[in-house]
């Protein structure tokens, strides 16, 4: 799963992220500009053809609406992150906006705060959320998860500086607030460290991934932890600067979260293994290089099954 992608022209733009201004607002924005997106033909490269017995099955609500109203952080390329208009892109939005033209519907993305989402799913505010989402059974107790892809962490540190992701204490590590290495991975290794009777492990945590990413470039953090597609992005987007800092370690599925035994889980199941079988799902991931994490069957709640 290590490797650099193999990025496509379009991705270049998100290289402000990393090296421009940083937003420390980071609260949900459904004004603005507005929710965007759709699964209209300029939001449907692939050319996914609606699947009228799969659309059949759709919760009467989202039917009526013919919109699936998503929530997403787009500050995590390249799953997830803004164009030059401020529009959500990423391989994450084009699997979304493939789903929903199977189902016939369109897409209506909300940028969000990333630990904001599930709430916001559970109060429903959104009937999904597509946003690089490790499933967990912590966080199956509130949500749903389809399972669309694997992936691992891998660590980046300063280019040419050595940092060994499994004996960081007392090292300074930037992560995206609210994400599997906030709220798991990284306190893990900081306990094994005190109990070890060594510092903990200086977490600085950033409300966006890009804002992580920065830290790491301007060297006020020595490492940062991040999903593998992501950590790949950015060490190709500033390999002046960074570099990766071990393997890839802990591969676990994603999953596009839902209401908890809502009705639409199973809808955007099929309709993601329609994908699948059709060849649109490899062909989305191919595109963008992130292939490697393919799965060849969707899933539910497979945290729970491991």
């Amino acid at each position: 799963m290590r490797r650099m992608l193999a990025l496509p022209v379009t991705l270049v733009a998100a290289a402000m992220l990393l090296t421009g201004c940083v937003n420390n607002q980071a609260a949900e924005n459904p004004g603005g500009g507005g929710p965007s997106g759709s699964a209209s033909a300029g939001a449907n490269p692939y050319g996914v053809t609606k699947d009228d017995a799969l659309a059949k099955t759709l919760p009467a609500a989202v039917a009526s609406a013919g919109v699936l109203k998503i929530g997403t952080d787009p500050t995590y390329a390249p799953n997830e992150y803004k164009d030059a208009a401020g529009n959500p892109i990423g391989w994450d939005i084009d699997l979304a906006d493939a789903l929903a033209a199977k189902l016939g519907v369109k897409t209506q993305y909300t940028t969000a705060k990333f630990d904001n989402i599930i709430p916001s799913i559970v109060g429903g505010k959104y009937d999904l959320g597509v946003s690089s989402f490790t499933d967990t059974t912590e966080r199956e107790k509130q949500v749903d998860f389809v399972n669309y892809y694997n992936a691992g962490i891998l660590w980046a540190s300063a280019k040419g500086k050595t940092v060994d992701p499994s004996n960081a204490c007392g090292l300074k590590v930037a992560v995206e607030a609210g994400t599997y290495e906030d709220t798991d991975e990284i306190p893990a290794k900081s306990k094994a460290c005190t109990d070890a009777g060594k510092p903990a492990i200086q977490v600085f945590k950033y409300d966006g991934q890009d804002q992580a990413t920065n830290a790491l470039v301007l060297g006020q953090v020595d490492a940062m932890s991040a999903d593998s597609p992501i950590t790949e992005y950015a060490v190709h987007q500033q390999s002046d600067k960074i570099q990766a800092a071990g393997e890839t370690f802990d591969v676990a599925p994603y999953g596009f979260a839902t209401a908890k035994g809502g009705e639409l889980t199973d809808v955007i199941k099929n309709a993601l293994q329609a994908l699948i079988d059709d060849g649109t799902y490899l062909k989305i991931l191919q595109k963008w290089g992130v292939e490697d994490g393919a799965v060849t069957a969707a899933d539910v709640n497979a945290a729970a099954k491991q």
